[in-house]
């Protein structure tokens, strides 16, 4: 946006050693309205379902979506994406990775 206002509108958590790759995505139809009554939701809603798909390697989602899993997480969390701006990736640690997704994605995007 030209006013650098951002709204988180998913998460992605990424874990190599557990082959764990999840996204999940709720876009604010409202919120992103107040912000910019222009904007173009159904190109982001277009842009978010490649994003799932290729997360989840879905054949749907193109040749990208048949990277292995570190690659396609690289590719989705690319600083140049031109579909979706993503926030830079922050690492962590974690014992139980769904419960840790969930709370995240209550922080952070709920």
């Amino acid at each position: 946006m030209e006013r650098e206002e951002f709204i988180n509108i998913g998460l992605m958590v990424f874990c190599k050693h557990q082959k764990y790759l999840r996204i999940q995505v709720e876009i604010p139809d409202e919120k992103i309205r107040l912000l910019a009554t222009e904007f173009d939701l159904s190109q982001l809603k277009i842009n978010v379902d490649a994003f799932l798909k290729i997360c989840s390697g879905n054949k749907d989602g193109g040749p990208i979506a048949a990277f292995d899993m570190a690659e396609r997480f690289r590719w989705l969390t690319a600083v140049k994406s031109s579909s979706l701006q993503t926030s830079r990736p922050h690492s962590g640690l974690s014992v139980d990775l769904d419960g840790t997704f969930e709370r995240l994605y209550a922080e952070l995007v709920l």
